[in-house]
């Protein structure tokens, strides 16, 4: 099949795709010393940067081989599977991109709340919140980047012209099968954004007392004192009393017990 094409249509694209990647490799370094300059001003920047450019590095590649194949592919037969293949990757590379930057950003404003502070109620509030709206970020990016893959193909697209003309049924269908989990998730979103409890604070809840290690959109995980985690519905709190030890500040109020003699003296003892 392939005898048909000379040698110098293969060597064209085999150039196209090397001056794909030698271009590729310079926008990089390009952006690999602006980053570093820029991290003179922003101390860690440069740092912050390396998984992000990591996959920026992934996305030029992808776009810039397949604009090379694209221009110089010397059996275009083959074009549309090509496409096909670079268009899938072009996608799951963009997707996995975007899911980076916004991670980047993420961290980068956390760093304006530390934790390591006496009163740091407000930093926690703002991480509980935060790690809610990533998880939610990331489920968002990787439906849209399934959608778009499945849509690429001329069948799924006429299934889901079908589909879209019977969506009231389904989504009635669909929202009764899913109204347990549907609950959940709201319940995460009511805990992360009404304040009643944030990553770090101290509850008792279903008889354990311990302090919240992670709340996700369904559940809230508790680690014990004895390092054991109890892992409770985001609906428990929701719905059923619990203590919150830390609501107003993290300062702990705790009781001592000794056992002591009668004729100690109880003001010796304060001092």
């Amino acid at each position: 099949m392939f005898e048909q094409f000379s040698w110098q249509s293969w060597i064209g694209l085999g150039a196209a795709v090397i001056i794909a990647i030698v271009a590729v490799l310079v926008i990089v370094g390009i952006v690999t010393v602006a980053s570093r300059a820029a991290s003179r001003r922003y101390p860690g920047l440069h740092e912050s940067l390396g998984g992000v450019r990591r996959r920026a590095r992934i996305m030029l590649a992808v776009v810039g081989i397949w604009i090379a194949v694209s221009l110089t592919l010397p059996a275009p037969q083959w074009r549309p599977v090509i496409d096909q293949g670079f268009r899938i990757l072009a996608i799951a590379a963009g997707a996995w991109l975007l899911a980076g930057l916004m991670g980047l950003l993420i961290d980068r404003a956390l760093t304006r709340y530390p934790v390591d502070v006496p009163d740091n109620r407000v930093a926690r509030r703002v991480r509980t919140q935060v790690m809610i709206l990533r998880r939610l970020g990331l489920a968002i990016i990787v439906l849209l980047a399934v959608g778009l893959i499945l849509l690429t193909f001329p069948s799924v697209q006429t299934v889901g012209a079908s589909l879209l003309a019977s969506a009231g049924v389904a989504t009635i269908v669909a929202g009764l099968a899913a109204q347990s989990t549907l609950a959940a998730v709201f319940a995460g979103m009511q805990l992360a954004f009404s304040d009643a409890i944030r990553v770090d604070d101290v509850v008792v809840a279903n008889g354990e007392w311990g302090r919240i290690e992670e709340i996700t959109l369904t559940y809230v995980v508790l680690r014990t004192w004895d390092e054991r985690h109890v892992v409770l519905p985001s609906t428990y709190f929701t719905t059923t009393p619990f203590e919150n030890w830390t609501r107003q500040g993290s300062a702990l109020t705790g009781a001592i017990l000794f056992d002591l003699d009668w004729r100690v003296n109880p003001s010796h003892l304060r001092t």
